[in-house]
């Protein structure tokens, strides 16, 4: 048997080299385990079929942008914990423009930040996700 892994984590980020350096830094240095999709719909699917610890998202990408997808999955994974990342400065936005995300990250990614990030994630677990407006809660 392999060493076992402290958490799954799902990146959703369109630009290859920055998920090279998410993935890497995540499975190998944390030894987190982790799957890569490009694609924000193969992201949904997967939220909604599988189990995942954390769920870390590119906020622009082509065809649903990562608020779009955390919109999405607040609906069918409510208590999955969802980091945004951007290359855009966040200083400033107000938070009602950024979505529910639980965290925001600024590219370039710190070894440090993302290594903080998901571990502290991960180490709260799922959270019911609270009622509020224009958001859809699911029965228990």
């Amino acid at each position: 048997m392999g060493e076992e892994t402290r958490g799954r984590i799902l990146v959703v980020e369109d630009d290859p080299e920055a998920a090279l350096f998410v993935v890497h830094v995540l499975a190998n240095r944390c030894r987190f385990e982790v799957i890569h999709t490009a694609d924000p719909l193969v992201a949904l699917r997967l939220a909604t079929d599988e189990h995942w610890d954390l769920l870390v998202t590119d906020l622009d990408m082509p065809g649903m942008t990562g608020l779009e997808l955390l919109g999405a999955l607040r609906r069918v994974a409510p208590g999955l914990p969802v980091a945004v990342v951007s290359a855009h400065a966040l200083d400033g936005v107000p938070p009602g423009r950024l979505g529910d995300a639980d965290r925001y990250l600024e590219k370039p990614l710190r070894v440090d930040q993302l290594i903080a990030t998901a571990t502290a994630l991960i180490g709260r677990g799922r959270q019911p996700y609270p009622d509020t407006p224009g958001h859809d809660t699911l029965p228990t």
